[in-house]
């Protein structure tokens, strides 16, 4: 969903999806990051991941040094970043 489609009300996928570009996979995992170049200490930005891809995601953002924890993602749960 795009930022126009969030503005106009545009309601989002029934079941989150996968952060990867080009999957559609249901997302099962949020990996919390931050750029602390730029972010607020506390803040958390969120990537979702399905179980082919949390891996993926875990190693590029290790090797910038962004990566701050990896987190099932239970039904129901908000996962806009904070």
């Amino acid at each position: 969903m795009s930022l126009f489609d969030q503005l106009a009300g545009v309601a989002g996928p029934d079941v989150p999806t996968c952060s990867r570009k080009g999957c559609r996979e249901p997302a099962l995992w949020r990996l919390l990051w931050n750029n602390p170049r730029i972010h607020a200490p506390d803040r958390r930005k969120v990537w979702l991941a399905c179980d082919a891809h949390v891996e993926w995601f875990r190693a590029y953002l290790s090797e910038r040094g962004l990566w701050r924890e990896t987190l099932p993602l239970a039904p129901n749960e908000p996962t806009q970043e904070s």
